[in-house]
């Protein structure tokens, strides 16, 4: 501990405040005259400090739960999974009962508990208790300890995280700029394919240019978990342009003869039938060689190019706006929207020459690879500047800073 730093609890240099409820269904408990802040709205925040909130409660509200007003400059921690969103009320706030608001005595200064807190996450999650959700109890934030230094160095400190804190935001906001910028790009390539006409473009539908398979109804009693057997495809394995494993069902090996047409080769591009588009965007893939072999299970449809539609072009028609707003326009069910095989057959769209699709798709490629290396890049910078965050918070504790 460096030389005039005290090691002091929570509880002995903050006032700990629950939050509070009032019961639901009742209309005159809501829409107050006071802030009230949920710990789903503090994971939204991006700054530390807070001035408005979602909803507001009314003075019946307050009386009629735990909650208390908070006075600006407190700091409040979601203390109910998932323990340690953070932030710092700058004006009069009351929060739910998934919160804790810490009110800094004399000796803390606010900003300084804020950053420490950011420094202890994992040990605040540690301390929370539950079965069906962690909770961190009032009593055992109270017992956490904290290096408390003269005000004038906590001063000293926070100007320098601060400072440390403002070029790492701007260093990670420069690198998502490029990504989004590259992204744009390739998007904007990608739907101007699909807009424009040249010579011996020809106007037709996908039914009449590909060979489409809609997979087998594989029983799920003879499913297996041995991973010498063979994956089974399925919609729930289809994301966003790619293939997730990890909830992967598996076909005995010794029992794929008869299932041979079901067999997907590299290069095959698939789509899901069943909620074939979510939040993220249009439930598609092309299958790579790592993806082999496997099978193709009933909801999910295959798409080959026949003479005149190569595959790559085939896997950007598929990728394209056009084709997800038609999707979006045919499918039908309320509980699970599905789409049939006819109605992906009927998507209308302008065939290129052979060559030309050859060479849309190299250029589109090339341009992906691009936007696909600033991915990489991007997330080695964000690891990077996290690293380095709590690198600094860690020396700033120690007194290393």
């Amino acid at each position: 501990m460096k030389k005039g730093w005290q090691t002091q609890t929570l509880g002995e240099t903050c006032e700990v405040v629950n939050g509070g409820t009032p019961k639901t269904g009742v209309p005159e408990y809501w829409d107050g005259q006071h802030r009230w802040i949920t710990p789903a709205e503090m994971g939204k925040r991006l700054s530390p400090y807070v001035s408005e909130t979602e909803r507001m409660i009314s003075d019946l509200g307050l009386r009629n739960s735990s909650a208390q007003m908070l006075p600006p400059h407190s700091v409040i921690l979601s203390s109910r999974a998932p323990i340690g969103h953070l932030v710092i009320n700058t004006e009069l706030m009351a929060t739910n009962q998934g919160c804790k608001g810490l009110i800094p005595r004399s000796q803390l200064q606010h900003k300084f508990l804020y950053y420490y807190l950011s420094s202890i996450v994992d040990l605040l999650n540690s301390l929370g208790t539950g079965a069906t959700f962690k909770e961190l109890s009032g009593g055992k934030l109270k017992e956490v300890e904290i290096p408390v230094p003269p005000l004038a160095e906590q001063q000293r400190i926070v100007g320098l995280l601060d400072e440390a804190f403002e070029g790492l935001a701007t260093a990670k906001a420069n690198a998502e700029k490029n990504l989004q910028n590259a992204r744009a790009l390739f998007e904007s390539h990608l739907q101007s394919v699909f807009t424009q006409r040249g010579p011996g473009w020809k106007a037709t539908t996908v039914g009449a240019e590909i060979d489409l398979l809609a997979g087998f109804a594989f029983k799920s009693a003879q499913y297996t978990n041995d991973d010498d057997d063979i994956r089974l495809l399925r919609g729930d394995n289809i994301i966003q342009g790619g293939l997730r494993w990890d909830d992967v069902k598996r076909w005995p090996a010794d029992d794929t003869e008869e299932y041979e047409r079901y067999q997907l080769e590299e290069g095959d591009v698939v789509l899901a039938m069943d909620r074939p588009w979510v939040k993220a965007g249009l439930k598609h893939a092309t299958i790579s060689a790592d993806d082999l072999p496997c099978l193709l299970v009933q909801r999910t449809a295959r798409l080959r190019g026949g003479a005149n539609l190569d595959n790559r072009f085939l896997k950007l028609l598929i990728g394209s706006s056009a084709f997800t707003s038609h999707i979006l326009g045919v499918q039908t069910g309320i509980g699970v929207p599905h789409i049939s095989g006819q109605q992906i057959k009927d998507f209308e769209f302008a065939r290129p020459p052979i060559a030309d699709q050859r060479r849309i798709a190299d250029n589109l490629e090339s341009l992906r690879e691009e936007t696909q290396r600033l991915a990489r890049l991007y997330e080695r910078k964000h690891a990077a500047l996290e690293a380095l965050k709590k690198s600094l918070l860690h020396q700033a504790f120690t007194g290393e800073l």
